[in-house]
């Protein structure tokens, strides 16, 4: 069965980092697309940056040049954020595809006071 855990989340002062990581397991395939999603409380789920498997990366317009998406091989993944701010408070889902078929992570929630 493929699973995708998450870890790295947490609280942080505006202005802090923190590095988010997914790892896939259970799969003897790799990824096609894998990418970090955040749901904030009474809005709607939202990419944040996705990335491919020969590296090639979208970044959503309100974290460009503050967040960084990085795979190690085909099956991890990271997110580095700078420069937090109170609104990019949320629960950060780590996503993957392959073969039109999609996995979810369980989520990890990312808290930046102001």
């Amino acid at each position: 069965q493929v699973q995708l855990v998450e870890s790295g989340g947490g609280l942080v002062q505006a202005g802090g980092s923190l590095r988010l990581f997914c790892a896939g397991s259970g799969l003897v395939f790799s990824f096609n697309t894998m990418g970090w999603y955040r749901q904030a409380p009474g809005k709607q789920r939202e990419l944040v940056a996705s990335i491919t498997s020969n590296g090639s990366s979208n970044y959503a317009y309100p974290v460009k040049g503050r967040f960084t998406i990085t795979r190690d091989n085909k099956n991890t993944m990271y997110l580095q954020m700078n420069s937090l701010k109170p609104e990019d408070t949320a629960v950060y889902y780590c996503n993957a595809n392959r073969g039109g078929l999609f996995w979810w992570g369980q989520g990890t929630q990312v808290t930046v006071s102001s």
